[in-house]
């Protein structure tokens, strides 16, 4: 069920940004993978793991880097971080032990990850990233 939440909710988004006009900033899409990147902090914050924080800070900076490519030299560093966050989804639980990370939460991610890069991919190969260095 996780997956079908997140590739809606990725879909409902995409969509409400584009017929609201967000989505016309180039900045719209970094700022979205900084805030997805940030939910695993947040989680480790709530589960009370200082340690998984620290973890999760790795990532965190990589992939707040690669959205600052993607909004500064080419946009399809934001569709890479996209699709390497839904990667660091499916490995996550494997990976890393944060307390704070809902059982549902990895697919739930990944599928948004996965949906939301195909979209700003599509996006980026018609041409319709308006605002966006391409």
């Amino acid at each position: 069920m996780e997956y079908l939440i997140g590739f809606g909710l990725a879909l409902a988004a995409a969509l409400f940004a584009r017929f609201t006009g967000l989505e016309r900033d180039r900045a719209f899409y970094p700022t979205v993978m900084i805030v997805i990147a940030l939910t695993y902090g947040l989680f480790a914050v709530m589960g009370g793991s200082m340690s998984a924080l620290a973890l999760e800070s790795v990532a965190i900076v990589g992939f707040i880097l690669v959205s600052v490519l993607g909004y500064k030299i080419n946009p399809w560093f934001v569709v890479a971080a996209l699709a390497a966050h839904g990667i660091y989804d499916f490995f996550h639980p494997h990976l890393l032990t944060n307390p704070g990370v809902p059982v549902w939460w990895p697919g739930f991610c990944l599928t948004y990850d996965v949906t939301a890069a195909g979209y700003l991919a599509w996006l980026l190969r018609r041409g319709q990233a308006t605002g966006a260095h391409q």
